[in-house]
């Protein structure tokens, strides 16, 4: 049997060859700016809207890290300033060595003060909101205004300080839901779920003295833009380099090919190793319609359920598991996988796996709550997943319209930015 690679549709880009910044009384955007949080699945974010506006090689990349170490992990509640006042204050504290001795063995130990330069924030280029703004003033008279992307909580003070200090030169997209005061941004990105507290199934699960605690309490505006899932790179430009880059090692395997990527459990959709080994059962019950196998597990993936699925197929002639070592064949799956098979946990997996068109199987929804199970609704009335039971027939092939998220919402954010006499070049 013969499959062959179904691609998603080309973002749309720019030609090679920019306009004038000003030709016919039109501003042409020429780069962008991508505020980071350091966490790889709101930075992909980010960066996936770049691509798909087609000024992926005209970007400038600023990132905020929250301190690391001590009792930092318990700080995280804090507002990112605050978070690094204490940090510094910490800092001095155990600059002084007889202090820092003194606090050998105890809470703040795990900072290593030696070399006071290797912890905390130090190593890392911290983004700064005035500096952001001096470069897109100084800039704007060459390159136009610039498009400043951010995604995560610790980014939102420093998008709408961008904003509010350089209104004429920035045009600011914020990521995910800020919870609050949306007009601080041009646009905001957001899935649709995020609005599930607003529906008459979520009011109902909420007891009406919490509602007003609940966010967001009030329904999308004019400058908010709804997703089905999670914005990201895998666009068909990048999914033909890695089928390239992957083909002598992916092409040969017998088909069809099934990709298993795990995650792990979170707030809303906890489990353990009970459903590894529901998903062990189900891989065995299918495997005989398998040509093979590849297991992928993420950072969030517990040691347990990895041991359990390593334990049970590493030694199998039809698997195949990652071992965390670069290369990544994450995209290379993507490419060449003629199903996949994804746990419910992660809205970014999903969404990528979703955005190609080909069979998509979940396992683990019913651990699933609030507005994550009306995500896999959405999912699921799109006719993009279906519920791995065990009882499939992997070599079935079967399509929906792929999610294309990152290029929907790249055409409205072309359309804001006409309504402001600027084009995307």
């Amino acid at each position: 049997m013969s499959i062959r690679p179904l691609w998603p549709p080309e973002p749309p880009g720019g030609g090679n060859k920019a306009p004038e910044i000003f030709a016919g009384g039109v501003g042409t955007v020429r780069r962008a700016v991508v505020i980071g949080n350091g966490c790889a699945g709101a930075e992909n974010q980010c960066l996936g809207l770049v691509r798909a506006l087609g000024l992926a090689d005209r970007l400038t990349l600023f990132r905020i890290i929250r301190p690391t170490g001590g009792i930092n992990k318990w700080l995280h509640f804090l507002p990112i300033s605050l978070h690094k006042v204490v940090d510094q204050v910490l800092r001095n504290i155990l600059s002084n060595m007889a202090l820092a001795t003194l606090f050998q063995g105890k809470l703040l130990a795990p900072y290593y003060v030696s070399n006071v330069q290797s912890f905390g924030l130090s190593s890392v280029l911290e983004a700064d909101t005035h500096k952001i703004v001096t470069l897109v003033r100084d800039t704007f008279e060459k390159e136009g205004l610039a498009i400043v992307v951010a995604c995560g909580r610790d980014t939102i003070s420093y998008a709408s300080s961008v904003r509010c200090l350089a209104p004429d030169n920035v045009f600011v997209i914020q990521i995910q839901h800020p919870r609050y005061r949306l007009d601080r941004f041009d646009l905001v990105v957001t899935p649709r779920h995020d609005y599930y507290a607003l529906t008459a199934k979520g009011q109902r699960e909420v007891p009406w003295l919490f509602r007003r605690w609940i966010t967001p309490r009030e329904p999308p505006g004019p400058n908010v833009v709804l997703t089905a899932g999670a914005l990201h790179q895998a666009d068909s430009a990048a999914l033909r380099i890695a089928a390239t880059n992957w083909h002598d090692e992916l092409s040969p395997l017998p088909k069809p090919l099934v990709v298993v990527n795990i995650g792990g459990p979170t707030r809303n959709c906890s489990y353990g190793v009970d459903l590894a080994k529901q998903l062990v059962s189900s891989l065995h019950n299918v495997l005989e319609t398998c040509g093979s196998v590849r297991i992928s597990f993420s950072r969030r993936t517990p040691q347990k359920v990895s041991d359990l699925l390593l334990k049970e197929f590493s030694a199998h002639p039809k698997f195949y598991i990652w071992d965390g070592e670069e290369p990544n064949p994450h995209l290379g799956h993507l490419a060449w996988a003629n199903a996949f098979i994804v746990t419910a946990d992660s809205v970014s997996m999903l969404s990528e796996a979703c955005s190609t068109g080909k069979p998509v199987y979940v396992v683990g929804t019913e651990h699933c709550r609030w507005k994550f199970s009306d995500f896999h609704s959405t999912l699921h009335k799109r006719g993009a997943v279906r519920p791995f039971t065990g009882l499939e027939d992997m070599s079935d092939s079967w399509s929906y319209p792929p999610l294309n998220d990152a290029i929907d919402v790249a055409a409205r954010v072309r359309e804001a930015l006409a309504e402001r006499g600027w084009a995307v070049g």
